[in-house]
């Protein structure tokens, strides 16, 4: 049985976690020994089907600027943490032995984890023979332009990386628009369409969430002001007779669960995140939701209406461009971050709530199984 080693770093939200959840899900569906190495804070109830789960040292980010990386006490990481995590990681590369490594991310992102990430490949590299590298990508990247790193991004791919696994639909949204970088490295591109479950049922069966309004904000780090303004929405809009639903995630502070449950009027209900959040999705009037990566594509396999708010502060711009593609398409509407009130989300809400529902076969949704295939046709 081949063995695949996938590395993982969330640091904000838990959106690159799930995402290498659902790729580690599919591959041990597949027959494949999967273990994956997370290096961010442990997340309960994670769901990696037949996988196993190997906890680093753990970090996270201080702010959605992601210049100070703290560890578990809440102390910036320094040259002791970061040597103790990649002893750790070439330790558990030693005791596994894979076949595969896919790395989330880097060197498209996460250089912060150079320290660690650099001396595997390099470890891999003097192998005889030597395992496939792949890197995993969402579709969108954040590229800020310097040439003086360019020829050494350029340089780790050609050296270490078989391929690199884009999950995306090309005819939406190719990588070089948004990282004209990746036309140098076209030949090691394999775009697998969107990494995403899609349930077996599309919103027919009755359960939680059924003709009811869903209010998301994935692992919750930065929803809360989305959590209020749906809240203070609500009253205005042609929806407000329906039962409302405020899932919180993870991240957010404890008190504010408490908070938004003493604000909430008759027909609302304010509950942590669920483990069936996208059968809920499927039997929802309409969600409302930032316009991360999983819970976009997860609100287009089950085809519901959805008003999305893309997080937009610091440099971030991923969310905003997937959002706008969609928007241009009919399949969501969108309230920019900047200026979100009441008002214009309930506007937001109103529009969504007169269109038909999405068909969600109007975009490549068969992320996991494309996924699959490639890595394993590379390493046999």
């Amino acid at each position: 049985m081949s063995r695949i080693l996938i590395h993982v770093q969330h640091l904000l939200g838990i959106g690159h976690l799930r995402r290498a959840a659902a790729l580690a899900r599919g591959l041990s569906a597949a027959g494949l020994d999967v273990i994956v190495a997370s290096g961010g804070m442990p997340v309960p109830k994670l769901d990696l089907g037949g996988a196993r789960l190997r906890q680093l040292p753990p970090a996270r980010s201080a702010d959605e600027t992601f210049k100070i990386l703290l560890d578990e006490y809440d102390k910036p990481i320094d040259d002791a943490w970061r040597a103790r995590r990649r002893d750790a990681l070439l330790a558990l590369f030693e005791e596994t032995r894979p076949d595969a490594l896919i790395v989330e991310m880097f060197p498209f992102g996460r250089r912060a984890l150079r320290f660690e990430l650099i001396p595997l490949l390099e470890r891999i590299a003097a192998m005889t023979p030597k395992p496939k590298v792949f890197c995993s990508v969402r579709d969108i990247l954040i590229h800020r332009p310097r040439p003086d790193r360019e020829a050494e991004f350029l340089n780790t791919v050609r050296t270490h990386f078989d391929r690199i696994l884009v999950h995306g639909d090309p005819r939406l949204m190719r990588l070089e628009e948004s990282f004209p970088l990746a036309a140098e490295i076209a030949d090691r591109l394999a775009y697998t369409g969107y990494l995403v479950e899609v349930p077996a049922t599309r919103g027919s069966a009755d359960g939680p969430g059924k003709d009811e309004v869903i209010v998301s904000v994935g692992g919750g780090a930065v929803g809360e002001g989305l959590l209020r303004t749906a809240l203070a929405a609500r009253p205005l809009t042609v929806l407000k007779n329906v039962p409302w639903r405020l899932l919180l995630g993870a991240n957010l502070p404890p008190s504010l669960m408490g908070e938004l449950k003493e604000a909430a009027p008759a027909g609302v209900i304010v509950e942590p995140s669920r483990p069936d959040f996208v059968e809920m999705l499927g039997r929802c009037r309409l969600s409302i939701s930032q316009a991360g990566y999983n819970t976009l594509m997860e609100l287009m396999a089950v085809g519901s209406r959805g008003v999305v708010v893309p997080f937009a502060r610091g440099a971030e711009t991923e969310q905003t461009q997937r959002a706008e593609l969609l928007a241009t398409r009919g399949l969501v509407d969108t309230v920019a971050e900047a200026g979100l009130t009441p008002e214009r989300l309930a506007q937001a809400v109103n529009r969504a709530a007169a269109r038909p529902k999405i068909v969600p076969d109007m975009i490549d949704l068969d992320g996991a199984r494309k996924s699959v295939a490639t890595i394993r046709d590379a390493i046999e």
